[in-house]
């Protein structure tokens, strides 16, 4: 999949990792968080995950491309019915927005995005939430879903064991890491670091690229172009650096930087966060 974005390319990116995996991208000439999205093929039914960050199909064809890839899919692999649920990795704007593309698509499951939703839907025990992992069957794809509040409320981790991909969304990834609540995301790092001493693990594969491909440096926020950025897959080390750290930090408020991600917490919420990034990246970079 090709770096940074460029006014000429189209407004979703489309890499085929393998037969039944597709990453998809949303171009930074439609919106700068530019988020990935993953759609997993499993023999019952197949599984969207985020729809991006812009609502407008003539601007954002999402359901459009996805449809084209399920019936590629589907001509090498006839069957009647098949399914689609569309999830999230968590609720917020920049992974929810085309939600209403799939509103009245046949066969389809659009899993609302509040907690309780999610909960109910995955079968997570609200007696355990957030410390479980239960199973999501594709039909011979079996995902595991994790528990992940930290970032948002509603955050869940996939780990898919045909490709070994640990599906983080915007709790792991080289970017800037937005803390909601440090003691939730302590504890959902801690159990995404013990799930991988027991699990095969090959990449962990967030949904944003902010990180420049020199250690600490990120872009600013609101870049629609990024030339040089650093790769999206990353290591069970660097999750694991991500925890450390974490932990080292103990819920100190403000902007942290390490050589492949930045935690940002601010308590009084995300959009103050926000604020205090644009000031940290200005203070630092002259920008």
């Amino acid at each position: 999949m090709r770096r940074g974005s460029s006014a000429s390319e189209p407004p979703i990116q489309v890499h085929a990792y393998d037969d039944r995996t597709v990453i998809l991208r949303q171009s930074k000439s439609t919106n700068f968080e530019a988020p990935f999205i993953y759609l997993l093929f499993g023999a019952d039914r197949a599984i969207l995950l985020d729809t991006g960050a812009t609502a407008d199909p003539a601007v954002f064809p999402l359901r459009q491309t996805v449809d084209g890839l399920i019936a590629d899919w589907l001509k090498h692999h006839p069957r009647d019915g098949y399914e689609l649920v569309v999830a999230h990795t968590h609720g917020h704007g920049d992974h929810v927005a085309a939600d209403g593309q799939f509103a009245d698509r046949p066969n389809t499951t659009v899993v609302a995005k509040d907690p309780e939703a999610v909960r109910a839907f995955f079968g997570f025990d609200d007696a355990r939430w957030p410390d479980q992992e239960v199973p999501f069957d594709l039909g011979g794809r079996a995902l595991t879903a994790i528990g992940a509040p930290g970032h948002h409320a509603a955050g869940v981790v996939f780990h898919d064991p045909t490709t070994g991909f640990l599906l983080t969304g915007d709790t792991v990834y080289p970017g800037r890491i937005y803390v909601a609540d440090f003691t939730e995301l302590v504890a959902t790092l801690n159990r995404l670091v013990a799930f991988t001493t027991a699990h095969e693990v090959t990449w962990v594969m967030g949904c944003h690229i902010e990180m420049t491909d020199r250690p600490y440096r990120d872009y600013p926020i609101g870049s629609t172009y990024q030339p040089h950025e650093r790769p999206l897959p990353m290591t069970v080390a660097q999750l694991t650096a991500l925890r450390d750290a974490a932990v080292r930090l103990e819920g100190r408020r403000g902007a942290h930087r390490f050589a492949d991600f930045i935690v940002f917490y601010e308590p009084a919420g995300l959009a103050k966060m926000l604020f205090l990034a644009r000031g940290y990246r200005a203070r630092v970079f002259g920008r």
